[in-house]
């Protein structure tokens, strides 16, 4: 077996799948909402599949707030795992 392949079983295993999904959240965060937003959001907390976004913009939370389902399927998607059951915008 290649060391390759053995790397590629490894990051496969759902725990380790799911740490790197979770390492890259901020990321994925910036791929999905944009850089305004991004740049407005204070705080991503993933606890128990829920994560919670904290954002300056009164507006922008608004906006985001109706788009959580949406958010939270395409943070699924781009994970290649279920990282995220929901999400809780303030």
């Amino acid at each position: 077996m290649l060391m390759g392949e053995l790397l590629d079983e490894f990051f496969k295993r759902p725990y380790v799948a799911a740490k790197v999904a979770e390492g890259r959240l901020p990321e994925t965060w910036r791929a999905i909402v944009g850089d305004r937003a991004a740049d407005e959001t204070t705080e991503l907390h993933l606890e128990r599949h829920i994560l919670h976004v904290r954002i300056r913009s009164s507006v922008l939370r608004s906006e985001l707030f109706y788009q959580r389902d949406a958010l939270c399927e395409e943070i699924n998607r781009r994970s290649g795992i279920q990282l995220v059951r929901a999400v809780i915008i303030r």
